[in-house]
């Protein structure tokens, strides 16, 4: 069932009773259905973030803060609520339990890329003389273009439009400031991990979870989808938080 938040300008969807205990927030190119066996009997919605299934695009190339903030004003009504975070939905999920603790009683997150194990490469200089170029004029938009998607991820292939900016300023976002106000906060965190995930590598979410201070837990046999052990592991994680966290809020 679909329900909105904020005046309407949320989309999620709805399971069990208002008001909502838990706020699931999705991954990149996915969408608040993604949640339905890990909330299932809970009171919860689960967010589609703009640009993702129903919810229309921000007008504008957003990074994470501005996601963060709509979330904050969506959940403001009925916080203190537990936040789970998959991939992109987590990085606004940090976001939000850092900048707004007061709104969040609890946070679990699973492959989420928070930290980088090694500085990204420097770009070939063929594809540096290319921009150099462009800029100048003397390669077209359209040429640039099609060396952007040769060297883009699938993600980057694939997103449209705004999302397309949307992406390359999250994925070069630092969360620094973020892992430090969690580590120095009260807000309960619980790291989720499968064991073969190549997009937030599993390390990279170990380093993050020591520098919180926080439980890391791997599954074993799993990668970056919520999906068969993953998912199961998750709502474990996040059924022993609200039990942990009962009576708060």
């Amino acid at each position: 069932m679909i329900t909105t938040l904020a005046g309407g300008r949320v989309l999620a969807e709805k399971h069990g009773a208002t008001p909502p205990t838990v706020v699931a927030l999705h991954g990149w190119a996915r969408d608040g259905t993604d949640f339905g066996t890990i909330v299932s009997g809970l009171d919860a919605v689960c967010l589609h973030l703009p640009g993702f299934g129903p919810a229309p695009a921000p007008d504008d190339v957003w990074g994470s803060e501005d996601y963060a903030e709509l979330v904050a004003e969506a959940v403001a009504a009925y916080a203190p609520v537990i936040v789970v975070g998959h991939s992109f939905g987590g990085r606004v999920a940090a976001r939000l339990a850092a900048r707004r603790p007061e709104l969040v009683r609890g946070l679990v997150l699973t492959g989420v890329p928070l930290l980088r194990l090694q500085a990204p490469a420097a770009p070939p200089l063929g594809y540096r003389l290319a921009r150099w170029a462009n800029r100048r004029g003397l390669l077209s938009d359209e040429r640039m273009d099609a060396l952007r998607n040769a060297r883009g991820s699938t993600d980057y292939r694939a997103a449209e439009g705004v999302l397309r900016g949307v992406l390359v300023r999250v994925v070069n976002e630092s969360y620094d400031e973020e892992l430090d106000a969690l580590a120095a906060g009260t807000v309960p965190v619980r790291f989720v991990w499968g064991e073969h995930d190549t997009a937030a590598p599993t390390e990279a979410g170990r380093r993050a979870a020591e520098r919180v201070g926080s439980p890391f837990r791997v599954v074993p046999g799993s990668a970056h989808l919520l999906e068969g052990d993953l998912e199961l592991a998750v709502r474990e994680e996040l059924l022993a938080l609200i039990a942990e966290t009962a009576g708060q809020g």
